[in-house]
């Protein structure tokens, strides 16, 4: 029998099908554990509006978006981990002296979801095709994540030098690099909304796939790799389900509630 208090999901890869849809056999799963009192959590990378057009028929009781920037807990705004006004125009002009002035960037804000360049038609994601187009000049408003294109290692490790105060992740299904505040991570938003929600991170198990989610599967009391997470998520989990495109969660929480 299931004694998890929350189950928290990453989206993409975990949660989320290739397709980028929540198989109809994972929500009638989730529902079950909501039947029994389980809370419902997903931490992501996307930022908050782009997330919930994912999230309709979940509703998640505690959301963490922007790689940790931003936690909402039963609709309420818990905290807001991101960069100050200065901090951001810091962080863009830094990646474009580093990156070369034509760099590639996306920015999250509480509202908005801003970047500076066309998604190609044949990008199978286009909720990336939304927000507003900017060139980024004199670009200075409070932000919860920067994203940049790089393709060089090295130029991506001279970014980090040139931004000790920012915790730099890479994902692994491309040439992009998150940055956000060194303490706006997936697992110091976790302790936020644990103190929100009265929960302790032992009583949470947690799904994911990515780099982004290595720090959430060692703080909380479960971690879980999917079958298709990288090896180093797989190495550092406490045990792997079947894929994101096998219902690996909805057969985690099967066997879990017999």
């Amino acid at each position: 029998m299931m004694n998890h208090r929350m189950l928290l999901f990453d989206l993409d890869g975990t949660l989320l099908r290739s397709d980028k849809t929540i198989s109809p056999r994972t929500q009638e799963a989730l529902q079950r554990c909501r039947s029994l009192g389980i809370l419902i959590g997903v931490a992501t990378s996307r930022g908050e509006q782009n997330a919930m057009g994912f999230l309709k028929q979940i509703q998640p009781d505690g959301i963490i978006t922007s790689a940790g920037a931003l936690v909402r807990c039963q609709g309420q705004i818990i905290n807001n981990n991101g960069f100050t006004a200065e901090e951001t125009s810091h962080v863009l002009k830094t990646l474009q002296a580093v990156c070369g002035s034509q760099v590639f960037m996306t920015v999250d804000t509480v509202d908005d979801y801003y970047r500076n360049y066309e998604v190609p038609a044949t990008d199978a994601d286009q909720t990336w095709a939304m927000g507003h187009m900017t060139d980024y000049a004199g670009f200075s408003m409070p932000s919860l994540k920067i994203c940049f294109e790089c393709h060089v290692a090295s130029i991506a490790d001279a970014v980090a030098a040139a931004l000790p105060h920012c915790d730099l992740i890479h994902f692994s299904d491309g040439p992009w690099y998150k940055l956000t505040p060194k303490n706006a991570t997936k697992e110091t938003a976790i302790l936020q909304m644990c103190d929100a929600l009265g929960l302790q991170p032992a009583q949470i198990a947690a799904f994911g796939d990515d780099y982004a989610d290595m720090g959430m599967l060692r703080l909380c009391g479960t971690g879980i790799a999917m079958g298709n997470a990288i090896p180093e998520v797989k190495a550092i989990a406490n045990l792997v389900t079947g894929s994101n495109d096998e219902d690996g969660i909805a057969c985690w929480i099967e066997h879990m509630l017999g």
